[in-house]
């Protein structure tokens, strides 16, 4: 489970009503709020039909379609002894994708296809260089809508089709297939990771603990979002990296929208660091510079990592004799915590620390819907469309125009 602690408070409760109305009523109609919920059986049975010769599973899509899943295998990845190796091509660099193929075995490695609409351009330029070379259908699955184009390719070459719920958007589709799928077949155990979302859903509708602290925070982050206009999380593990990233493509492409019934351009700006290599970049910013920046850190209580310095002293260095025989799990948390305690003899910084308990599945599915439910909640407040995205469409479009050009 996760902890969240406040070091600033909303002026309007009646506003944090106001938006839990408006989320519950939202559950209707928006899909990723199920997700917790859901049957995960047929997921289940699918990977057993993936034979036991492939030892890569590599997923080609963009955004939403690989960052989540990203973000949850490079969380667990360095504690966890996995059953298949998972890469993501994500990048029309060339580079990029010659140097990922060099890492697997055309014959031993499953594609996971992702695109909700069955034409997202990124994906399918690099899905037809990867079928120049292996053309065998069978080593592919596809995830998209029903009905979709890709779809009745996927039907045609007779490969395997998998679909996406109802109404879920592709930056909120990581506990669905689109995540599941490639985490499943990798040994992350997708059960544990939706028994964590489905804690903080259970507290936060149920008006649990979570649910003050979720309303408390969004609340503040649309009653000064003019002042504190941008939102950084400063995580402190590597392996929080890239579900930074992630944080990032949710919070940007969800709430830099124009106002439902204004013409304001509105939004959050979204910032990912990790602890403690950018204490000695962005922090001097975050300490000093203009004071339109909120931080929450996010530590991990037990490591359950015990190395330690050793106990050596080194000419001329004796002044770092206070480091030995501390372990490096307690020296990572004592940087976070003084990092937190400076900011706050500033007096005008809004902070807020999450803690997770351990690097497990149970508690990055914790966060995760922590993120999902936040990101709707600011959405509602500021009055934008959470779920669209016309900014991203504009320039597919043009993208689209250009081609048919050439």
């Amino acid at each position: 489970m996760i902890k969240n602690k406040l070091y600033f408070s909303a002026i309007s409760k009646r506003a944090e009503e106001k938006a839990f109305d408006a989320i519950v009523e939202e559950q209707k109609s928006i899909g990723y709020y199920a997700l917790p919920d859901q049957d995960i059986g047929p997921i289940l049975e699918y990977c057993s039909t993936i034979s036991e010769t492939i030892e890569t599973i590599a997923v080609i899509g963009i955004g939403g379609s690989s960052l989540g899943a990203k973000a949850v295998y490079e969380f667990m990845k360095p504690v966890k002894e996995l059953s298949r190796k998972l890469y993501f091509f994500e990048s029309t660099d060339p580079i990029n994708i010659n140097e990922l193929l060099s890492k697997c075995d055309m014959n031993k490695t499953h594609f996971l296809v992702i695109s909700k609409s069955g034409s997202t351009v990124e994906t399918f330029s690099i899905y037809k260089y990867i079928y120049s070379l292996q053309q065998d259908p069978s080593f592919y699955t596809f995830i998209t809508d029903p009905g979709s184009p890709l779809e009745k390719y996927a039907l045609e070459i007779e490969a395997s089709v998998l679909y996406l719920p109802d109404n879920v958007g592709g930056r909120f589709s990581v506990l669905s297939t689109v995540g599941l799928v490639p985490l499943a077949l990798c040994g992350i155990d997708i059960k544990d990771l939706l028994t964590g979302a489905q804690m903080i859903k259970e507290r936060f509708f149920d008006r649990g603990y979570v649910y003050d602290m979720l309303l408390e925070k969004a609340v503040y982050y649309a009653e000064n979002h003019a002042q504190y206009s941008i939102n950084c999380i400063f995580a402190y593990s590597e392996t929080l990296k890239y579900f930074c990233q992630w944080y990032v493509q949710l919070w940007g492409e969800s709430l830099g929208k124009h106002q439902r019934n204004s013409a304001f351009h509105v939004g959050l700006t979204p910032i990912g660091l990790i602890g403690p290599e950018d204490q000695h970049s962005f922090l001097q910013l975050i300490m000093e510079g203009t004071r339109d920046k909120s931080v929450t850190f996010i530590k991990i209580e037990d490591f359950h990592d015990d190395t330690t310095i050793p106990d050596i002293t080194l000419p001329h260095l004796e002044m770092l004799d206070t480091l030995n025989n501390l372990p490096f799990s307690k020296l990572i948390n004592m940087q976070c915590d003084s990092v937190i305690e400076a900011l706050l003899d500033q007096n005008n910084i809004p902070l807020d620390t999450i803690t997770i308990q351990s690097v497990t599945e149970s508690n990055i599915g914790s966060l995760i819907f922590y993120y999902e439910l936040l990101t709707s909640l600011v959405g509602e407040l500021i009055d934008v469309n959470t779920y669209d995205q016309p900014g991203v469409e504009a320039g597919k479009i043009i993208l689209k125009s250009k081609l048919q050009e050439l």
